[in-house]
Order: C-alpha cells, then structure tokens, then sequence
C-alpha cells in the first residue's frame, strides 16, 4: 500500500494509524485499523487498512491512533439574529414562564426587533462566534432557520446573512425558511391574514431568490395551529420546497402526524408527541430531532417519549437548537451528553444523532454523516480512547484536528 505502484490509486490525502467511527450500518460501525483517502474533496477510501487498495497519497496524515467520526452535523439551529435575551432570562429564573413573556411582546418579538434593526452586516458579525463555537467542536455541516424578521425584507436579510456564514468559513449551511415562527405585532393578533402573507408574499420571494432549502413552521398554541401551518406546507411544495416542523413541544397538536403526512424531513423537539404521532413519522421516514438544550433550559418536565421513537424504528437526531430565547447553546458535545443524561439516549444513539441521524433530517445522508467512499470528506479527529468520551465529558473539547472537503 502507499507504495510508487504505477497502479495504485491516487489520492490527494490519506489519514492512516486511526480508529474509526463510520457510523455505516445501523451502530457506530468500528474499525481499530482504519485509514480514510480523500481525492478532489470526498472520501475515496474509508476502511480497515487489511482491505484498502494500493493507494498512491500526495500526503500522508498519522494520526496516531486517533479517533475519526464523520464531522458532526448540527441540523437545527436559529443561530443568525439580532441582541440577546439574557433579561428574559432574569425574569424567568424570578418565575416567569416562557408563555407569559411571549405574551407581554417578550419571547420571538423582541428578538424580531432586534433582528430588524441590525444591518446584514452586523446579523453576520454577532453570528460568527457563535458558529465558530460550534466549529472548534468538529461541526462542518449547520442548518440555520431564519424566523426572526416575520416580514419579507428581514427574513430575506437573515437567509442571505446565513449563506454569508457559509461563504465566510469552511463550513456547509443548510437554510431553512421560518417565516410561521410568531406573529408580529402588526399583525394585530390575525394569524390568518399574517400565514397569507407568509404564504402568498414571503415564500414565493424567498423560494424565487433561492435563499432556502427547506420551510418550518412553529405548530403550537402560542404560535400556529396545524391548519395555518398546513397552508405553509402547501406553498412549499408547490415550490419544490422540502418541509420541516416544531412540533409537540409544549402540547400536543398532532403536528408531528402533520409533518408526516407532508414527508417532512424532520419533527423537531417532540416532548409531547403520543404513539399515534410516533408511528405516523416512522411510516413517513421523517427524523425526530431531539432538542435537550431547549428541555433544560425553560426547565421542562416533560420528556419526548425515546421509548416509543425506538420501538417503531424512527431515526433519532440530536441539535443544539442554539438562539437566544430557549437554548443559547453552541455545543453539540454538550448536547449528546444532555441527550444521555436528560433523554437517557445511549453512546450510540447520541453520536449517530449528529452525524449520520441529523445528516438524513436536512436530507443530505447521500453526501454527509457517515464516512463512506463518495462523501464529502468531513472528518472529525478526536484525542480520546473510545467514543463514549464525546458524550460523557461536559465542557470539555477533545478535539484534535477537523476537516472539511478533504481540507
């Protein structure tokens, strides 16, 4: 192998002495003596050294023993937007409960002025430390919703703010469009004249400015009911747009049996979702995206039923849900220890929630989350003696190199 064989294949980098997380298959697909080979950006070669082509390698990385997962994949995230809401905050450690602050124009509104007020420039500015957080832990693929301009000009501003994120680091972003996220106050309390606008104003120009690729929706009382979001649900598709919902997570509407019947790619945060929910996203291939962050910090109680996600075979994803009002977290290590000590999720479960489980809820399992030939090489390269160490730390980063498109 690695040899000046005229007919070996050629790689551009090859990372050799490394064990392996693949996450193929259904586990965490292990190989003790594996190498990877990246040519052109993707992955030629993933393996166990005994079963690789000769390779011819432009440049050789000994890792040394290390660990290699695919990089981690944050798919739900509200991570551009302007301020911050740490005074909200104040008022709910005094008891103040996330309704009633959303109520006394608190909550989504006042990060919606903010957001407003803020130039493209500065949304981008205040953005980047936060994704350069998440970076530093390995994360080469982030999804970010817009959702806090609730007009077409801020939500638009905030789509191409996220893009820009995407340009300026070595980073893929996936965005998604909110624009069903709260209801502006000029709206005058008409949800339905405000889900027209989103529908008849505010998707077709973002649809028509390519600046999303996908639509959510918040299904909840103190935002939209599911028929307002299933008016939504209709002008994506007729857009081409794939779908995305928050749903059950302070009551159950049937949103996640909503998002199923629309083949939503995935239903987000889920602590109330029951077993007639359940089964309807396992039939639809839709992605349960598990939010612990948002559970711990507003304090909840009720947890989203694992047991149930399990037993009807629904694919799990794990996301820090970072924004400023219920989850100011930029840690997905963080969140899989969240995710196993809150949700009592396994090794195994949290580490597929965010790779291969949230690579498939922003419908890119063909090119990300595992490490297989064909994929973009995004790699993440660990200090650490066995894999459980990524869940079972807490503020603490073990790693050790990341790398993005073979890069």
């Amino acid at each position: 192998m690695y040899s000046h064989n005229k007919n070996a294949m050629q790689c551009d980098r090859l990372w050799k002495n490394a064990r392996l997380a693949t996450l193929t298959g259904e586990g965490l697909g292990l190989v003790e003596d594996g190498i990877v080979a990246a040519r052109d950006g993707r992955i030629l070669f993933s393996g166990a050294r005994v079963d690789a082509p000769s390779l011819e390698a432009a440049e050789t990385v000994d890792c040394a023993g290390r660990w290699i997962t695919p990089g981690l994949v944050d798919c739900h995230t509200h991570i551009v937007y302007g301020g911050n809401r740490a005074h909200e905050f104040e008022l709910r450690l005094a008891g103040a409960s996330y309704e009633e602050i959303a109520r006394a124009d608190g909550g989504i509104v006042s990060t919606m002025k903010a957001t407003r007020a803020a130039s493209e420039d500065a949304l981008v500015a205040s953005a980047l430390p936060r994704v350069d957080t998440l970076i530093a832990e390995g994360v080469t693929t982030l999804e970010i919703k817009s959702g806090y301009g609730l007009d077409t000009a801020t939500e638009m501003k905030s789509l191409r703010a996220a893009r820009r994120v995407g340009e300026l680091r070595a980073l893929t972003v996936k965005t998604t469009f909110l624009g069903a996220h709260a209801l502006p106050p000029e709206a005058s309390g008409d949800k339905d004249a405000y889900i027209a606008t989103v529908c008849d104003e505010m998707l077709p120009a973002v649809a028509k400015a390519g600046l999303a690729d996908a639509v959510d929706g918040f299904c909840e009382g103190i935002a939209f009911m599911p028929q307002q979001v299933e008016r939504v649900f209709e002008a994506a598709k007729a857009r081409g747009l794939r779908v995305k919902l928050h749903a059950e997570q302070l009551s159950n509407l049937h949103g996640a049996s909503l998002a199923a019947r629309y083949g939503a790619l995935s239903a987000d945060h889920l602590e109330h979702v029951d077993e007639q929910g359940v089964i309807a996203l396992a039939k639809a291939g839709t992605v349960a995206v598990l939010l612990p962050g948002a559970f711990y910090f507003v304090r909840e109680t009720h947890k989203p039923p694992v047991e149930l996600l399990r037993r009807h075979g629904v694919s799990i994803a794990l996301a820090s849900d970072s924004n400023p009002g219920t989850s100011p977290l930029t840690s997905l290590l963080l969140a899989m220890n969240m995710g196993a000590t809150l949700f009592r999720l396994t090794v195994d479960e949290c580490l597929a929630g965010v790779t291969r489980e949230a690579a498939r809820a922003l419908g890119c399992l063909d090119s990300i989350g595992t490490l297989e030939a064909g994929k973009s090489c995004d790699l993440a390269i660990w200090d650490i003696e066995r894999p459980a160490e990524l869940v079972y730390r807490m503020g603490f980063n073990p790693l050790h190199a990341r790398v993005w498109r073979g890069k």
